[in-house]
């Protein structure tokens, strides 16, 4: 067993200082339980008669980056032995030991918990840090804030900031440290004390006016609240003062007022169902189809299909959705699957001027594949937000026969998302006093694996059209 006095010494107030100190000592061959790391200088003469120099001459060490990445970060995790800890990772390393950066070494596991929790401590401290405004009176800097990392992660959040804020001067005061931006330089400075941030500000009285007014006491949810900012951090937060009395007056009635007058209405148990139609407030419905906003498909869409046709048309096709030429030109059924339908309507002896087109979701749904944009299904919910214009052309129009073109627009007109088209084809059913007569969409055609699928798809098509004639005549 080695004396205490045979133990060498080494300094590390920083990483590079560490890092340097390192790369000596591995030069020499000495292992990780002849060294004795400090984080203060003063007392190195207990331990050893070393002197605390490095040797410049060392050569540098070759280190994967992920590894270097890993110990830079978890250098800032402050714990007492994280020198010591360090060095036994980069010793092992030396000696080949590489599982050392797996999280399944037990060090591996150590390391990559440090750095992740240095990195969330940076993650949270971006977010948390809230700057007030000094007057001009009192000087530069313009800014100041206070902070209480767990963590040395200061100089790179200041670096954050510099890059964030441009040529405005601040400083963030620590327990342990201050960092002053002037607007072109970074100064490291001492510890301060919490009262040298506490100064008003106009701007924060404005914002904690503001968070009082978007505060929603109908939809507070408490325990989420402080999940999401963990406890620590409330108390330097302006809002902190006031949460606390918002949430009490929530618990104790404010809740029912912030409530939509339609809720307390609502019949069955306290509990509401979430339903589409049923948990939503009252709102304006869009006065026009270019107006609408019930799903998300016109943010992506060049402009919403209406249907098109005679007002008196006694057949009504609706489709899916339109396509791209269709979102182009703003007219159902005018691209390839068009086209197809054409010739369908033509063998079957309809004139397509007859009929009233449209399709049961307004907005082209698609995804982006190269240049291209492919059609994408609707979900549910979107062909329920859109069924409201399909039934508006229903009423208006007043159909006697609607020909589903595949199982979207047989799922809005029946309002029934379980819908099934193949129980259906070729059998007409009677739903709201008309006739609805199921057929393959043409697109269904254009994508069939085989000749053989598509003429038996395109058949279908065409024998549905004839159908809805007969169901006319009758």
């Amino acid at each position: 067993m080695k004396e205490v006095n045979e133990r060498v010494v080494r300094l590390a107030q920083s990483f590079d200082a560490w890092r340097a100190a390192a790369r000596e000592l591995i030069a020499r061959g000495v292992p990780p339980a002849d060294v004795a790391w400090q984080s203060q200088a003063g007392d190195g003469d207990l331990f050893s008669s070393t002197p605390d120099a490095t040797d410049t001459s060392a050569p540098p060490l070759r280190l994967p980056r992920p590894l270097v990445e890993l110990l830079e970060n978890a250098a800032c995790f402050n714990v007492h032995d994280r020198w010591a800890f360090l060095y036994q990772v980069l010793w092992r390393w030396q000696q080949g030991q590489h599982d050392v950066l797996s999280p399944a070494d037990a060090d591996g596991a150590r390391l990559h918990a440090m750095a992740k929790a240095v990195r969330r401590e940076e993650h949270d401290m971006h977010a948390y840090v809230r700057f007030r405004e000094r007057s001009e009176a009192e000087g530069a800097p313009r800014f100041v804030a206070w902070f209480e990392p767990v963590h040395e992660v200061l100089p790179q959040v200041a670096r954050h900031f510099a890059r964030r804020m441009g040529s405005t001067s601040w400083m963030i005061a620590t327990p342990t440290a201050s960092m002053l931006w002037d607007g072109q330089t970074l100064h490291a400075g001492p510890a301060l004390l919490r009262g040298a941030a506490e100064i008003d500000d106009a701007g924060e009285a404005l914002w904690l006016t503001y968070y009082r007014s978007i505060f929603n006491p109908a939809r507070v949810n408490a325990d989420l609240l402080h999940s999401h900012i963990p406890s620590r951090f409330w108390k330097n937060l302006p809002e902190g003062a006031i949460v606390p009395a918002m949430l009490s007056g929530a618990a104790n009635g404010e809740r029912r007022t912030g409530q939509t007058a339609t809720v307390g209405q609502r019949s069955g148990a306290a509990m509401i169902p979430i339903s589409a139609e049923r948990a939503q407030p009252a709102r304006d419905a869009p006065t026009t189809l270019d107006q609408c906003r019930r799903c998300e498909l016109w943010q992506h869409a060049t402009q919403a299909v209406p249907g098109v046709g005679p007002q008196t048309a006694r057949i009504m096709l609706v489709g899916e959705q339109p396509g791209d030429q269709e979102d182009l030109a703003g007219l159902p059924f005018v691209g390839p699957a068009g086209a197809l339908l054409e010739q369908a309507l033509r063998e079957a002896g309809v004139a397509r001027d007859s009929l009233y087109l449209t399709n049961a979701v307004k907005h082209f749904k698609w995804e982006p594949r190269g240049k291209r944009r492919l059609h994408k299904t609707p979900a549910q919910r979107e062909i329920l937000a859109c069924h409201g214009w399909l039934e508006e052309e229903i009423e208006r129009v007043q159909p006697q026969v609607i020909v589903a073109l595949g199982s979207t627009a047989l799922k809005s007109i029946m309002q029934d998302g379980a819908a099934s088209m193949t129980p259906l084809l070729g059998t007409p059913a009677q739903h709201d006093g008309r006739w609805v007569v199921s057929v393959y969409h043409p697109a269904y055609v254009l994508r069939a694996l085989d000749e053989a699928s598509r003429r038996q798809a395109y058949r279908v098509i065409v024998e549905g059209l004839q159908h809805a004639l007969t169901l006319l005549q009758d």
